[in-house]
């Protein structure tokens, strides 16, 4: 029978699959040469729930809350956005139809499920951002939901307000 317990521990797993993928992609970004102009990175995510998916692209940013790119000549230099990771599969229904798994399952035990869900990405990205060393970032950077209104600062792990950080 499916639990709320069950349904987070099997997304931490899922997700765990992925750690080394993640790891990687953040050490080679902790070596970029970020463009002066930039101000924050963005780590967003994007979940497909019909699908199961999480994807994660870093963005960076200004203080102006506006993507940052380079058109200069120094191929060195980085500006702009790149995927971390797409479409991870962080569930695979088993016993359930999508619809009876929306239906039964998650209008059942919403919003405690979707805060749980996050916490569990966040929870899982933060252990990848420590494990890769972007502590050593000297640019403030986020974890944040695509369209949500709080981030969470990488570096203490701690929740703000979105708008706190265009401050």
């Amino acid at each position: 029978m499916l639990t709320v317990d069950n349904y987070i521990e099997s997304i931490k797993d899922n997700l765990e699959k992925h750690s080394d993928l993640i790891v990687g992609k953040l050490k080679n970004i902790i070596t970029y040469n970020f463009f002066s102009e930039i101000d924050l990175l963005d780590f967003t995510a994007f979940i497909e729930p019909a699908n199961f998916g999480i994807s994660i692209r870093m963005f960076s940013m200004d203080r102006e809350a506006n993507e940052v790119f380079y058109e200069g000549n120094d191929s060195t230099v980085f500006a702009g956005s790149v995927d971390i990771v797409s479409d991870v599969i962080y569930y695979q229904l088993i016993e359930n139809s999508l619809d009876d798994f929306i239906d039964n399952f998650y209008e059942e035990n919403y919003p405690a499920i979707y805060e749980l869900e996050q916490k569990a990405f966040t929870g899982w990205f933060s252990q990848c951002w420590k494990k890769s060393g972007g502590d050593i970032l000297k640019l403030p950077s986020f974890f944040v939901f695509h369209d949500d209104t709080k981030s969470n600062e990488l570096k203490n792990n701690q929740w703000i307000d979105d708008e706190e950080k265009w401050l």
